[in-house]
């Protein structure tokens, strides 16, 4: 199952996957982003939910944006390999 995830967002685990440089993995920044994921997903739904009646579609920008942070991020920590994670906190 596993492996037919990581080819379904192979697009956005390619980014982060590609190079060769050295890097330091640390296991508690994939939970951390994990976590960063969660509270994204929890802000997109949130601003669905508490949205007004009679606005317009302005309030799908920070649904969009909210919703795509948390869509990466969720990818990376659950299927991305070490370097997408490592590469993903900037740390070389």
């Amino acid at each position: 199952m596993k492996q037919v995830l990581r080819m379904l967002f192979s697009p956005i685990l390619t980014i982060f996957e590609k190079g060769d440089d050295p890097f330091e993995y640390k296991s508690l920044n994939r939970k951390i982003l994990i976590f960063m994921g969660l509270i994204f997903a929890g802000l997109a739904t949130l601003v669905v939910l508490f949205v007004p009646q009679g606005v317009g579609v302005g309030f799908l920008i920070p649904v969009i944006v909210f919703g795509l942070i948390a869509l990466v991020t969720l990818v990376v920590g659950f299927l991305g390999n070490e370097r997408a994670v490592t590469k993903i906190w900037g740390d070389r």
